[in-house]
């Protein structure tokens, strides 16, 4: 046995010791000797935490993830999008509405920049698809993999979007049942702003294991190869999408003449029709960031509530939508800010009651299934 002598030990630490056998109660004077027994003393307190922390670790089993053992009655969302510090895409713009929503809503940033790439510049840091299973097995250690939803935005690599079709065959292996809701951000107005090579990935892998699309005009164009100039070319553009994998797809933009158009197209059962409408939107002459994201954030939030009236989910989703693009461009203007001389954040806060509880004033006109075919 090694004996601890005293005088070994500075006066610092012999204190530490007295103080700690003093409040655990160890007597620290042996037998009739004025010199403190610290050898003993430290013995017994290394054999105090030692059998302190065995009784830790067999009386005190985890506590329940509650999402998952009291789960919501909406969903359990694993988003896989952009963040940024300041303003609002990506997650930013999407988490938050669907926690208001009534969903959990689990983050994992795919990069995370001070502010977006609009700005004259930008810092931050760009999650890799290694970094991305890592965190999925640690998930997936401790059974924390279970989700009703799977929400994916904008992605800027293969290697990054391959991962991600790996963690979709992941979550449905945990769920065969989870909705994989894609908007699939490649570009607009005409241009990609993403390596053409993702474009492929989108369409021979993502779109057959997607359950809903969100693409733009743009974005449906290179998912179809078709040329977008009518609203029965949309509609061609949604069935042969359907017949590629997703039952639900939304065209979140259509510009057309002087009108702009969302289209939405559920096919209920295989092979069979599906039920089509549109909805016109008002023009607002100012270019707003993280729109594109918040919108597919609603249309997933509101479509799961509705799961069988794709055009109620898209007039609620809508109507949330324009409420706060109304508002933003109202504050900006009381700033004093010329709305066209850059691209504007959104009033995301500001407006949670328009997206908690949202007054439906844009209405779908549905397409016969004659027309739309």
């Amino acid at each position: 046995m090694v004996r601890i002598h005293s005088r070994l030990l500075n006066k610092s630490i012999q204190e530490r010791l007295l103080h700690l056998m003093s409040l655990y109660k160890i007597p620290h004077m042996r037998g009739l000797s004025s010199r403190p027994d610290l050898g003993g003393g430290l013995r017994k307190l290394s054999d105090l935490f030692k059998s302190r922390s065995l009784l830790k670790e067999s009386s005190m089993a985890p506590p329940p993830i509650l999402s998952l053992a009291l789960p919501s009655g909406t969903g359990r969302v694993l988003s896989i999008q952009s963040h940024t510090v300041q303003g609002y895409v990506g997650n930013k713009s999407a988490v938050f509405p669907l926690q208001l929503l009534g969903y959990d809503v689990d983050p994992i940033n795919s990069v995370q920049f001070s502010n977006h790439t609009g700005y004259p510049t930008f810092k931050g840091q760009v999650l890799n698809g290694e970094q991305l299973w890592d965190l999925i097995e640690g998930l997936a250690a401790n059974n924390l993999l279970y989700y009703t939803h799977l929400l994916t935005g904008y992605i800027g690599s293969v290697s990054f979007l391959n991962t991600v079709l790996q963690v979709v065959e992941k979550l449905r292996s945990v769920n065969p049942d989870l909705i994989y809701v894609c908007d699939p951000v490649m570009g607009d107005e005409g241009k990609l702003y993403v390596h053409s090579d993702l474009v492929s990935v989108y369409r021979q892998k993502v779109v057959p294991v997607a359950s809903m699309l969100t693409p733009n005009q743009f974005e449906v164009e290179q998912l179809t190869g078709f040329r977008i100039a009518s609203e029965s070319d949309g509609l061609k553009a949604c069935n042969y999408l359907h017949t590629a994998g997703p039952s639900k797809v939304v065209i979140t933009s259509l510009n057309l003449e002087d009108n702009l158009l969302l289209i939405g197209s559920h096919q209920k059962t295989k092979g069979e029709p599906p039920e089509q409408f549109k909805i016109v939107i008002p023009k607002i002459h100012a270019y707003f960031t993280g729109t594109g994201d918040l919108t597919t954030a609603l249309l997933l939030g509101w479509s799961n509530k509705y799961p069988n009236d794709l055009s109620k989910a898209a007039e609620l989703a809508v109507s949330s939508l324009q409420s706060l693009l109304q508002r933003t461009v109202a504050d900006y203007k009381a700033a004093g800010f010329d709305l066209q001389s850059s691209s504007l954040e959104i009033r995301l806060i500001q407006s949670q009651d328009d997206i908690r509880n949202p007054q439906v004033k844009y209405n779908a006109v549905k397409y016969n299934k004659i027309h739309a075919s």
